[in-house]
């Protein structure tokens, strides 16, 4: 007999398929099991679309003529608590109730305040046996920006930098300079394909004109979020190619030209990375990836609002130059790219 982990496990690799679609839902996944085999299993593909409990059921009902039976008969593992409200779509726990499946195992409980334990409660009250914290830590992990988002009303803060082998972040006039290999470059890509923003200052764009999209992956292209004060960047950049949304946050205007979103911050001064964070959340933007440059980086630091930093550290020196943040927080894990070194940290305060 397979454990409950096991298929909770399988919850989980299903929901991470939904990676960079759901958001600002978050990534749910769901097996349903008949006599220790799986019938059904499914996921929530894309936002505003079936959650994960509706895919698994309809597999079983396009599959089996015996379908209502079955499910009658099963359990249904859940890395998230069933949803009890009517959103975009229909509640998960009354289509669980509707099929009477006998039990119920979550991974974890849903925070939103329009489910939090109401979707157990009402499982509950139908009488079906509910179990709640298999791989919970897991569960939790998966879905910490969502997490964020609902509990903090701020997006999931990630930092990325690379520096050299003598700690340089750029070189003393700001031009562009390789440090990583295209492994790393590659790497970046997918994690921004996986997140809904990625943030950058005005002298990163000077210096490199980024395109700040996906181009060595596969997924969306992110959002971009552009920190101009004084709106020195003119229209010529690549940033601003209204292939994306974009947000520029300044403190001259607020203005909207076609896709592009400039957003008046009062005082440039004091508590501008949460005043920045705070507006993205209303924008329901779930996660941010910051790519530079160094003192954008450090901002956020040194205000202690980020949640994960990823620090590549190339072969390469420079003698001289920009310094590379710094930073504190737990070392998560190191890893080789390529031919650099891959460092994650997690901010414990």
């Amino acid at each position: 007999m397979a454990s409950p982990e096991l298929y909770m496990q399988r919850c989980l690799e299903l929901a991470s398929l939904g990676a960079g679609s759901v958001s600002p839902n978050p990534m749910v996944g769901a097996v349903i099991v008949h006599e220790d085999r799986i019938i059904g299993e499914g996921y929530h593909q894309k936002y505003g679309e079936a959650h994960a409990e509706v895919n698994a059921v309809k597999m079983v009902t396009d599959n089996y003529d015996n379908a209502g039976e079955l499910l009658k008969n099963s359990t249904i593992y859940v890395s998230l608590e069933p949803c009890a409200h009517y959103g975009k779509t229909p509640p998960c726990a009354d289509l669980i109730i509707k099929h009477q499946i006998k039990r119920v195992v979550v991974g974890c409980r849903d925070p939103f305040p329009q489910v939090d334990g109401k979707g157990i409660e009402k499982l509950q009250a139908a009488g079906i046996d509910v179990t709640v914290g298999v791989l919970e830590a897991e569960c939790l992990q998966l879905n910490r920006r969502f997490f964020t988002r609902v509990q903090k009303h701020r997006p999931y803060i990630i930092l990325k930098w690379a520096q050299t082998a003598d700690s340089f972040f750029a070189p003393a006039d700001g031009t562009q300079h390789w440090i990583t290999g295209i492994e790393s470059r590659k790497l970046v890509h997918q994690w921004r394909a996986d997140e809904d923003a990625i943030l950058v200052g005005k002298n990163t764009v000077l210096a490199d004109n980024p395109q700040l999209n996906v181009r060595h992956a596969e997924g969306r292209s992110p959002k971009r979020v552009i920190i101009d004060r004084y709106l020195k960047l003119d229209n010529s950049y690549h940033v601003f190619d209204k292939t994306v949304e974009t947000f520029v946050f300044n403190a001259e205007k607020f203005d909207v030209d076609d896709n592009i979103k400039y957003i008046q911050l009062e005082d440039f001064d004091n508590y501008v990375p949460q005043y920045i964070m705070y507006q993205l959340y209303l924008q329901d933007i779930q996660s941010v990836i910051i790519e530079g440059g160094a003192k954008t980086l450090q901002a956020f630091i040194d205000a202690g609002f980020w949640d994960e930093a990823r620090v590549f550290t190339g072969s390469s020196t420079l003698d001289r130059g920009i310094r590379a943040p710094f930073i504190s927080g737990k070392n998560e894990s190191s890893q080789t790219i390529g031919n650099d070194n891959l460092q994650i940290f997690t901010n414990n305060r």
